[in-house]
């Protein structure tokens, strides 16, 4: 008999095959949540898009005031702002910061 875990298991090796339960944007969120500093490569090659769209992404983030983009250098440094509701009218009695604690390790 298959657990909860096998199933669970048998899902995530079938991930990039079909459709899963959150947005690229969600995915950029949690991605830049994780690592501030992150490059738009490295974020676009997590989540599995190209730098143009993961690019795009960032872009929209910033323009709804999701996140806001720092230079440090060279380099980038994104500052989310945990508070702002959801956009989804199904969910926006929550805050990004509610979905973040669900899906990072850090609050």
């Amino acid at each position: 008999m298959e657990t909860n875990r096998d199933i669970g298991e048998n899902l995530v090796s079938r991930v990039g095959r079909g459709w899963t339960f959150l947005s690229n944007h969600a995915h950029v969120l949690v991605c830049v949540a994780e690592a501030p500093d992150a490059r738009i490569r490295d974020i676009a090659q997590r989540v599995g898009i190209t730098e143009r769209a993961a690019s795009n992404i960032v872009a929209d983030l910033e323009h709804d005031g999701y996140i806001t983009r720092e230079r440090q250098g060279r380099n980038n440094h994104y500052r989310l702002h945990r508070d702002l509701p959801l956009r989804h009218p199904i969910e926006n009695h929550r805050r990004i910061g509610d979905l973040l604690a669900l899906l990072t390790e850090r609050p």
